[in-house]
């Protein structure tokens, strides 16, 4: 991914002037910052592309979209409609805060789809956990009117479509609260982190105070600060920060070249028979970290997948087999296996996990292959790669002889 091609005198000064004063922690110690706040820094470039109104750091994705759950007001017995394709952050998040995950279908967009999310309501249901998939984002239209035509809340997990928006709002902002992620493989990184955005001045506070054990923040003496509720430690080192923000600013020069490149290995794979491309719901908003390619059935797709691997063909992901971003292969979620009872063991699943019909979820991933998109790739990198794809397609494609 970008953020991991552009490390260099921009992150180091950044962590530099962490190091040199000594304080790696984002709260208060004002006497020995020399001012330097990297945390808020941080927070406000995420603001400053986004257009979020607050914008929270914590020390890792998974905790923002679990406190995006938390200071929602999602918690215990709430039943929550999730999609069977995401990194199973999402859904441990759910499970973590003591909610019931429930499966709907995505479409073509690789998010949930709104008819996906309304067969799966019923009147147990409080709120729907979207995730934004491989850099784009969901058709929100559709979704936002079964969202307030069921007077449902809407939480967005944006970890892998930071910068992406759709019909001029940014992912993560659609609901009460979203969240981005910031680790090592995103198209910015700070190693491990993660943003909470909101527009609700509420639901920000909520956030600040739950991923601290609960300070108010109010004053500058941390130990005698007011706790409101519970919390727990969500809380980024300035470290993490420090490279999250020199990250951050690239950000809209990594999207303009990924759409680029992104444009060019379409124009060329799009001539060959049998290749055609993911959904995007909003091409304008495409953040293009990914190039999702559709082959047209599952088999073809496996048998690419085996040509691309004979091939040497490097930096794909098929998910239908991925251990950690397809339910197809969530066996401990299927069936629970935890080493802590979690209040879904003590209330009962919603669905019958082990046996879910999402035939069209299972189409659609079954022929997807995805790329990561490189900031540094050149022209000739391009061709070379286009050609080993279309030559490994072609290939799968011929019938199969007994």
């Amino acid at each position: 991914m970008p953020g991991t091609e552009l490390f260099g005198a921009e992150e180091r000064k950044e962590v530099e002037d962490v190091l040199n004063t000594g304080c790696l922690f984002r709260y208060n110690q004002e006497a020995i910052r020399n001012n330097h706040w990297k945390a808020k820094d941080f927070e406000a470039e995420v603001r400053k592309i986004t257009g979020a109104k607050f914008a929270h750091a914590m020390s890792s994705g998974s905790k923002a979209i679990a406190t995006a759950l938390a200071a929602s007001g999602i918690g215990t017995g709430d039943e929550v409609i999730v999609p069977p394709f995401t990194f199973m952050a999402t859904i441990e998040a759910v499970l973590f805060v003591g909610a019931l995950p429930v499966f709907a279908e995505i479409d073509e967009t690789l998010c949930l789809s709104a008819e996906g999310i309304k067969k799966a309501i019923t009147p147990k249901t409080k709120a729907v956990c979207l995730v934004h998939m491989c850099g784009g984002m969901a058709d929100m239209d559709p979704i936002m009117k079964v969202i307030n035509d069921h007077k449902l809340i809407l939480v967005e997990d944006a970890g892998q479509a930071f910068a992406s928006s759709y019909k001029g709002t940014y992912t993560g902002l659609f609901g009460q609260a979203g969240s981005y992620s910031f680790d090592f493989f995103k198209i910015a990184t700070a190693g491990e982190g993660g943003v909470l955005v909101t527009n609700d001045e509420t639901t920000y506070k909520k956030a600040d105070v739950y991923s601290d054990h609960g300070h108010d923040h109010i004053g500058n003496a941390r130990g005698m600060e007011n706790h409101p509720y519970l919390g727990f430690n969500y809380r980024i080192s300035e470290l993490h920060a420090a490279v999250g923000v020199a990250q951050t600013r690239k950000v809209p020069m990594i999207k303009e070249k990924n759409r680029k490149h992104k444009k060019f290995m379409q124009e060329l794979l799009s001539k060959t028979p049998g290749i055609s491309f993911a959904k995007v719901a909003d091409p304008n908003g495409d953040s293009a970290t990914f190039l999702n390619i559709m082959l047209p059935d599952t088999e073809t797709t496996k048998r690419a997948v085996n040509e691309m691997k004979n091939a040497g063909v490097a930096g794909f992901d098929y998910w239908f087999l991925n251990m950690y971003h397809f339910i197809n292969q969530w066996d401990h979620i299927k069936e629970l296996k935890t080493i802590s009872k979690l209040p879904i063991e003590v209330l009962g699943a919603p669905q019958d996990y082990k046996n879910l019909q999402l035939p069209k979820t299972q189409e659609t991933i079954g022929r997807l292959i995805s790329f990561g998109i490189k900031f540094k790739w050149t022209e000739e990198d391009m061709k070379t790669l286009a050609a080993k794809i279309s030559e490994c397609v072609t290939k799968a494609m011929k019938p199969v002889t007994a």
